[in-house]
């Protein structure tokens, strides 16, 4: 029967306690006192060869100290060998798994190095990951390391801003780092190594402190994400605007896609057709485009809550019903205001439309 190493050496120590404690109890019964029994096992168990303090003459003594010898260098040897087998194992497996490391990381190129894997940088490893992004994360703490080599990354140990470390993760041959750590000032010295020792890497870089973006980009780095406005705004455009990004959460990336809006001049609007509106009893179709308003009807919403997607042009609007329209944010006040449609508010890059 096989069993794991710790379990090898406590069964070993077991049997060989008993067979120590055994033959003290034996050599009790053979005439000798306590102190000569211990002494007598400890120099036949360990084959310390000193000589017996009372002599082994009878046939019981004699039988019993053979037993003992074989016995109890057997456990010994058991136990010692779990011990060794213990230590072997986690030895080989820590060199197995380091050496497959170094040859993963060695392996990559174009990919990103992700520093910290943190609550922000474990989501974004994730997100890379799912998109089939090569990367490899370097982290100060063993335990979150080893974590996300648990989770199927290329993990390293090591303080991010040595460029030794930096060096070992392939940042020369890198496309993107992203420095993901809760403390502006170790971000910064992340930063300045990585411009150092790759001029063309794309460096992303987490920001805590509202003065914190400036000090960044300084340092070296090409974009700057502040969590806390992203969560503010985030969570101000879900309390404005609940019904457009319930529809972007359920089929798009929805931060993505307001960023890219805002950037371009887009806005996704609601406009809710209330009783008396213009629209009210009519097709979708009926909504014109007139002089340089252009605009795409992405939903519309009843007042039950059903949401059809891309609804067709015969679709009847009625009292209470909601319309998700996308288009340039300076139109969209003239075409609710053209149809008598009440606008929700929305803010997008932290401007309000």
């Amino acid at each position: 029967m096989f069993f794991s190493p710790v379990r090898r050496v406590l069964l070993g120590l077991g049997i060989f306690l008993s067979i120590c404690i055994g033959a003290v109890w034996g050599y009790l019964q053979g005439g000798f006192s306590l102190t000569d029994a211990v002494y007598m096992v400890v120099i036949t168990v360990f084959g310390v060869g000193y000589g017996e303090v009372n002599p082994i003459d009878t046939s019981y003594l004699r039988m019993l100290t053979m037993v003992v010898i074989v016995f109890g260098y057997g456990a010994a040897v058991y136990t010692v060998g779990g011990f060794i087998q213990m230590l072997v194992d986690g030895e080989l497996q820590n060199a197995l798994r380091a050496r497959s490391m170094s040859n993963g990381i060695a392996s990559l190129n174009d990919h990103t190095i992700v520093c910290g894997y943190g609550r922000i940088g474990s989501m974004m490893a994730k997100e890379l990951k799912d998109n089939g992004r090569p990367l490899v994360i370097i982290d100060g703490e063993k335990g979150k390391v080893a974590q996300a080599q648990a989770d199927g990354f290329l993990a390293m140990v090591g303080n991010a801003t040595e460029e030794e470390v930096l060096l070992a993760a392939g940042i020369d041959r890198a496309k993107t780092l992203a420095t993901m750590l809760p403390i502006d000032a170790a971000n910064a010295f992340i930063c300045v190594t990585a411009r150092d020792l790759n001029r063309s890497v794309e460096v992303i870089s987490r920001g805590e402190a509202p003065s914190a973006e400036k000090k960044l980009r300084m340092c070296g780095a090409d974009h700057v994400v502040m969590m806390a406005s992203i969560a503010a705004k985030r969570a101000a455009q879900i309390a404005m605007h609940p019904t457009a990004a319930s529809l972007l959460k359920t089929h798009a990336q929805a931060d993505a896609v307001n960023t890219e809006l805002g950037a371009i001049g887009l806005s996704m609007e609601e406009l809710r057709v209330d009783a008396g509106s213009v629209l009210e009893g009519k097709p979708i179709d009926s909504i014109e485009v007139k002089g340089n308003y252009g605009f795409l009807i992405v939903a519309v919403r009843t007042a039950e809550g059903a949401v059809t997607m891309n609804p067709a042009s015969t679709t009847i609007l009625r009292a209470g019903d909601i319309v998700i329209v996308l288009g340039h944010k300076n139109d969209i006040p003239s075409i609710s205001a053209q149809y008598r449609l009440q606008p929700a508010k929305m803010s997008y890059r932290g401007s309000t439309h």
